[in-house]
């Protein structure tokens, strides 16, 4: 293990994230999540391990890793990194996870399926799931309150779901397309927050069966709504529209300026970048005003449609000549994504200003 490693080892955080492990010629050989960091990553230097962990350590030679707010979105960016880099070491120890998906299907008359091969074709995908357990919970209840086909299309008798009203009934009744899209509009709604009210009656539902005295109902509807808040935990790795944004936190620390970017399009964060800019005693808002202008002008980079920048900026920012839609958001889910760019800058430059001290130690 070299010095580097062995000190990035000890600056490692104790909350979630992705990591990120790169070979000599500064390959991302391999990617992972932990709901802790500092835990996670030094296991891989310690203990004993099959031969294809020993070899992956062997192999690497630096490491660095991505702050998330929760275990989910450490979940969801690790699944958009493997995809991007498509690191050997997923593909060999088959850690390439496909997790679970709920998909409408893409037919005249759509299904409510679970599957692990998301965005194939032109069906509706939700997720990911944590696990398969949280999205067949998941799945029963909707099934219970917004029933789609459950029988082939070709089916022309009433099948034992549409006796248990669980399917929508085509196989039983003319079943009018207007009908048949308002169902798929309420999963749709589900999925984009409607999931609160739909936990409010199941709950008031389980408070009621335990009243009457039936437990085993109570004890289904408790193990759904789990299921539920686990999967619907807020997080920032994922925006429901496609378009192109660039999400910036920076820090400073004797006159080193940290800048942090989350690359996200398709509403997807794809990727990272950190960068380090000498401002001496320069205001760091203007300092990074600075950087921004060079960025996206010598430096090349495209514009997206939308940067979402720290209010600490000022109000300087609106005032950039630039062909992309600034925003520096107060509230809500963008000013949390600019908190989690600023967090991992932060973390970024102490680690920097660190192995800086080591080197003229």
């Amino acid at each position: 293990m070299n010095t580097v490693i062995l000190h990035k080892l000890s600056l490692l955080p104790e909350e979630p994230g992705c990591y990120l492990m790169k070979s000599r010629e500064r390959e991302i050989i391999y990617v992972g999540k932990a709901k802790k960091l500092k835990n996670r990553v030094r296991s891989y230097f310690t203990g004993s391990h099959n031969v294809k962990t020993t070899q992956l350590a062997g192999e690497i030679s630096d490491l660095e890793w991505i702050v998330t707010a929760t275990n989910k979105e450490a979940l969801v960016l690790e699944m958009n990194l493997i995809k991007q880099y498509r690191p050997k070491y997923n593909m060999m120890l088959k850690d390439d996870k496909s997790y679970p998906f709920i998909k409408i299907t893409d037919e005249q008359h759509p299904q409510l399926i679970l599957t692990r091969e998301a965005g194939r074709d032109k069906g509706k995908y939700f997720g990911p799931f944590p696990n398969a357990r949280a999205a067949a919970e998941t799945k029963k209840v909707l099934d219970r309150l917004y029933p789609l086909r459950r029988c082939p299309e070709s089916s022309t008798r009433p099948c034992l779901y549409y006796q248990l009203g669980l399917c929508i009934g085509t196989c039983a009744r003319e079943v009018g397309e207007e009908e048949y899209k308002e169902q798929i509009r309420k999963i749709v709604r589900f999925f984009h927050g409607g999931y609160r009210e739909v936990l409010k009656d199941m709950k008031k539902e389980m408070n009621q069966a335990a009243t009457q005295l039936d437990f085993e109902k109570a004890e289904q509807l408790k193990e759904q709504i789990m299921q539920i808040e686990v999967t619907m935990v807020h997080q920032n790795i994922v925006l429901n529209d496609p378009i192109s944004r660039d999400i910036f936190g920076f820090a400073v620390q004797g006159g080193l300026m940290c800048v942090h970017v989350f690359y996200m399009r398709d509403g997807r964060i794809m990727e990272r970048e950190v960068m380090f800019r000498p401002i001496g005693s320069k205001e760091p808002g203007r300092a990074f005003l600075g950087f921004l202008q060079h960025f996206y002008g010598n430096g090349g980079n495209a514009f997206p449609k939308e940067m979402l920048l720290p209010a600490a900026v000022g109000k300087e920012a609106a005032e950039m000549c630039i062909s992309a839609r600034i925003v520096q958001p107060k509230r809500g889910q963008k000013k949390e994504m600019v908190q989690l760019a600023t967090k991992n800058a932060r973390i970024a430059l102490e680690e920097k200003v660190s192995l800086m001290e080591l080197e003229t130690v």
